[in-house]
């Protein structure tokens, strides 16, 4: 038969099943300690071996962490074995900067003869989520990984997402790779000997999340913004499991959770929160870096796609109220600022498409910018120092863009 008679072009459509196990606990290690080795399944006949990652400054703050994690394995035998020691790496932006880190890390994989059956659990914050989850991913091309995340950031977004990644070539999240995490535990108790700013910072999330999808969810945020800000939890709790419940909805349900197309729903408000990130030497936290760029996004989306100024005021008064800051020096600099408009179009590639809001609940894509609208809502959010201060009497409305 002649190779010209057969098919040469099949192109088959598949879809790939997975499961997303999310988990709310108050004491993971103590009480509930039963979720976390429910996660843990057996290989076989035998025990699954497991090897722990925990953020040093978490170590640091959380006295007896570590004792709690061995005392937890020896109350499990018969579904895991605790590859000792357990991994202690630095925490924040800096673990994310050193490709050193991703080989040692690699290396004590292949030391523990780690196999796809195995379970890296990783308890930290949302950069060493990030880090280790790419380690994991990219050793025998996915380890299982069991996700502990330990600040407000990681527990009501990143922890739940199926990004890993590291930094390169100065830009955030260069390299990296989608994985569903086996299991994610979002634990109150791990939230404890968090500071203020870091208990703060995770809910700039919960703010951009809640603009986009939940105008019920953003309502009771600028109402108990003030409460959330004084480490309330029968406030704060209820706000995180909201923020975890839309991000996992999302990617769940949105149809799209690697990210094929040519938006990225949830990150509103990020291209210059990365941007940010980067042109300070990563002095801002994440958190504080998006709760700038959701306030310049949303005061452009009251100039130009019709947003409400009363609701670009009441996010920006809620931003206040929480403790965010939404000045920086950085901000002086809008030429290298804009710089970040185009990382994000090369970060997804194809069409520029940022998502906006044209109302509380409701998000829009647009793929141009109003350059001279957008340098007015850098100037707004600049000015909104107070947070009592509106910016609605300064916000025209014009007519709606197409």
């Amino acid at each position: 038969m002649k190779f010209r008679e057969r098919e040469t072009f099949l192109d088959v459509p598949f879809a790939a099943s997975f499961v997303h196990r999310l988990r709310f606990t108050n004491d993971v290690f103590g009480d509930d300690q039963g979720v976390l080795a429910d996660l843990l399944e057996p290989s076989a006949d035998q025990p699954a071996r497991v090897q722990f990652w925990v953020d040093a400054n978490v170590a640091d703050t959380q006295p007896g962490l570590l004792e709690r994690i061995v005392a937890f394995s020896r109350n499990h035998p018969e579904r895991f074995v605790l590859e000792q020691p357990i991994q202690l790496v630095p925490g924040g932006e800096t673990i994310k900067n050193d490709w050193q880190h991703i080989m040692r890390m690699l290396e004590a994989m292949n030391r523990a003869n780690l196999d796809r059956r195995s379970y890296v659990v990783v308890l930290g914050g949302g950069a060493v989520l990030d880090a280790v989850g790419f380690a994991a991913s990219i050793a025998h091309r996915g380890i299982r990984l069991v996700r502990l995340p330990s600040s407000t950031l990681g527990q009501g977004d990143s922890g739940v997402g199926v990004k890993n990644g590291v930094n390169l070539f100065e830009k955030k999240n260069w390299l990296g790779a989608f994985a569903t995490p086996w299991g994610v535990i979002n634990d109150a108790g791990l939230l404890a000997s968090l500071s203020d700013r870091d208990f703060i910072c995770g809910f700039s999330e919960s703010v951009k999340v809640a603009m986009l999808k939940d105008r019920v969810m953003f309502d009771r945020l600028c109402q108990f913004a003030g409460r959330i800000r004084q480490r309330d939890m029968s406030v704060a709790w209820p706000m995180l499991y909201d923020s975890a419940r839309l991000h996992l909805d999302h990617i769940t349900r949105g149809g799209d959770p690697f990210e094929t197309r040519i938006a990225r729903p949830l990150d509103f408000g990020h291209w210059s929160a990365h941007r940010l990130e980067s042109m300070t030497g990563f002095r801002l936290r994440h958190g504080e870096a998006v709760a700038i760029g959701v306030a310049i996004d949303t005061v452009y989306s009251s100039l130009v796609l019709g947003l409400p100024p009363s609701d670009a005021d009441r996010a920006i008064g809620c931003l206040h109220d929480l403790g965010l800051s939404l000045d920086d020096p950085a901000l002086e600099a809008t030429d290298d600022l804009f710089r970040g408009l185009e990382e994000f179009r090369q970060h997804l590639g194809g069409r520029f498409t940022l998502t906006m809001v044209d109302a509380i609940g409701h998000s829009v894509d647009v793929h141009e910018i109003d350059w001279q609208h957008m340098l007015r809502a850098l100037q707004r959010v600049q000015s909104a120092i107070s947070p009592r201060d509106s910016v609605g009497g300064s916000i025209s409305t014009p007519a709606r863009k197409s």
